[in-house]
């Protein structure tokens, strides 16, 4: 099967991953790159992580809606206790 763009930056991105963690020279790295930009399908992308061990998955961020509830749960938080300090001092 033909490898796509987003299929060679995938691989790029392990790639990546293994430099970080010091599987990879840079010359290896930069070696590999070349590998990956020149594949037609999706085994010669293989070709290229074949022999690095499998790599945990990156947790995901929190979504964009998780983040802002939580911003508005603070505050609303920090309005209530303005009030209540407010309403202790006058």
């Amino acid at each position: 099967m033909r490898a796509s763009d987003e299929d060679r930056q995938r691989v790029i991105g392990v790639l990546q991953r293994h430099t970080e963690a010091g599987r990879l020279t840079l010359d290896e790295f930069s070696d590999r790159v070349g590998t990956v930009y020149a594949a037609k399908t999706l085994d010669d992308l293989k070709a290229a992580v074949i022999d690095l061990p499998a790599l945990a998955p990156v947790p995901a961020e929190p979504s964009v809606d998780r983040q802002l509830l939580l911003t508005f749960g603070l505050a609303i938080a920090a309005l209530v206790v303005i009030a209540v300090v407010y309403g202790l001092v006058k």
